[in-house]
């Protein structure tokens, strides 16, 4: 991997985990479009991607993470400590499945991209469903979290954007917009953590028979998803906000399509 394959597959990485267009599965396309096939500099790039990932989102939401901890920090069950474990109950659905098949899970990855193609048009789906959606003030229920921990696991597939349907399946809920926002990009803490130790797991069980990798484009990545995440991350929380992420489906459509036209011919 050059420093230029790792600056765009940086910037897919941070604007594609908050926007609702998977980015999972652009990361799929990207890869194959420069042909990155070794698994150690891929497995590689995808930890260092994901930390910059969660760094944006903990620099985004800070102070309500702070404000989370010094409540669970009291050791009494208040607004702050209940929404805690609404993290946790959702992650519960995504983690088992995770564990109990990664196996299987890693077949969906590899260059895929008639799968991806049809599964950005089921993002393109649920994206244009949410126009339909009237804007409720239903409260965030510990079965409601884990119905939309749910929907946060069909996004394991890649072509199904992570955010689009939690967010999605919150409103069909008739959770408020901008909470429904902030509880899907705080949720992805957990899983994302998980993931990120189960990918070091298979990088150190790789790096005794791997070739060093260049250390100069993995930075880049990393900045370049960290810095392209922030501006994701706070540009979603506007669009939600004003009800727009339904024209999100129109590209998840036309990506789709052209993913499926690609990998026919």
């Amino acid at each position: 991997m050059n420093w230029f394959e790792a600056l765009i597959l940086g910037l897919l990485q941070g604007l594609t985990e908050f926007l609702p267009v998977s980015s999972s599965g652009h990361l799929e396309l990207g890869s194959a479009l420069f042909g990155l096939t070794d698994p150690h500099d891929n497995l590689q790039f995808s930890i260092i991607v994901h930390g910059a990932t969660v760094l944006s989102i903990l620099v985004v939401f800070r102070h309500d993470l702070l404000r989370m901890i010094r409540g669970v920090l009291r050791f009494q069950w208040n607004e702050e400590t209940r929404f805690a474990a609404l993290l946790l109950v959702s992650a519960i659905p995504v983690g088992i499945v995770g564990l109990l098949f990664e196996g299987t899970i890693s077949n969906f990855f590899g260059g895929r991209i008639f799968l991806v193609g049809c599964m950005l048009l089921v993002t393109a789906t649920l994206l244009f469903l949410t126009r339909f959606f009237r804007p409720g003030n239903t409260p965030l229920s510990f079965g409601r979290a884990l119905v939309v921990g749910l929907a946060q696991t069909v996004a394991i597939l890649p072509g199904i954007s992570r955010s689009g349907a939690t967010i999605s399946m919150a409103l069909f809920l008739g959770i408020d917009r901008e909470k429904a926002t902030r509880f899907s990009f705080l949720m992805v803490l957990v899983p994302i953590l998980g993931a990120t130790l189960l990918e070091v797991k298979d990088l150190l069980a790789q790096s005794a028979e791997a070739a060093p990798v260049n250390a100069g484009p993995m930075l880049i990545g990393f900045f370049a998803a960290f810095f392209s995440g922030l501006l994701a991350c706070s540009w979603m929380l506007r669009l939600v906000k004003q009800g727009k992420i339904v024209y999100f489906s129109i590209y998840c459509l036309a990506v789709g399509l052209t993913a499926i036209l690609i990998a026919i011919v």
